[in-house]
């Protein structure tokens, strides 16, 4: 069986990745989250680490945090993943989508790192996605977004079928997709046919750093299914 890591924002498209890859029967060892160099952050989204690691645990799956600086990401990222060799670990899945430059750099680090490299999304078409998402379980709710297309009130709602109607009209006037594959918007996935426990919100403020909408996690627990 391959043994791989998932790379792990909290949201919904490493999510799903993880889950095709669970699908076509390859083993998850854990996943890989990079942190701020205090641990406090995930470095992709900005959620606090400690929500990240109450996430896995609802999932039931080991989490590596890495933590990094922003000059040195790169050779942190390469430590990362040689421990996780060490540890009979084979490949590493990534969800992206069609972000060529970003395919690029997690296919050669991967390789400098001696693993194979998985995109099970890579191409795939967006708005099917996200119906796949939501058509197998998942939940998850929207914890970042660009201001120059959502206002605050789109903190904390659901990806459901009603959001991707909403963004679709969205996209007619906009340059928005519907995974917010370009940092449009950013998500973090709460329940769904892989999680052991559902991860129940329980604090939470908005707050607005440099543009951007943020849902700023205080409090979770985790909720027996």
């Amino acid at each position: 069986m391959t043994r791989v890591f998932v790379s792990w924002s909290g949201g919904k498209d490493g999510c799903l990745a993880g889950y095709r890859a669970l699908a076509r029967g390859m083993e998850v060892a854990c996943l890989a989250n990079m942190v701020s160099a205090d641990g406090l952050r995930s470095r992709s989204h900005g959620i606090a680490a400690g929500i990240i690691a109450a996430q896995a645990q609802a999932l039931g799956i080991p989490i590596v945090q890495q933590r990094t600086a922003d000059d040195t990401y790169e050779a942190e990222f390469h430590k990362m993943l040689l421990a996780m060799k060490e540890g009979g670990v084979t490949g590493g899945v990534f969800g992206d989508i069609d972000f060529e430059p970003h395919r690029e750099w997690v296919t050669r680090v991967c390789r400098e790192a001696g693993l194979d490299c998985y995109l099970p999304l890579w191409e795939d078409d967006q708005t099917r996605l996200v119906e796949e998402f939501i058509g197998a379980g998942f939940v998850s709710v929207v914890v970042a977004a660009r201001g120059e297309f959502f206002g605050p009130e789109v903190l904390g709602r659901k990806v459901d079928g009603a959001f991707l109607a909403d963004l679709k009209e969205l996209g007619e006037t906009k340059d928005v997709t519907p995974c917010g594959e370009a940092g449009e918007y950013h998500t973090l996935v709460v329940d769904g046919p892989i999680f052991k426990k559902r991860l129940e919100i329980t604090e939470s403020r908005n707050i607005e750093r440099d543009g951007i909408h943020f849902l700023e996690i205080t409090g979770t627990r985790l909720k027996d299914k």
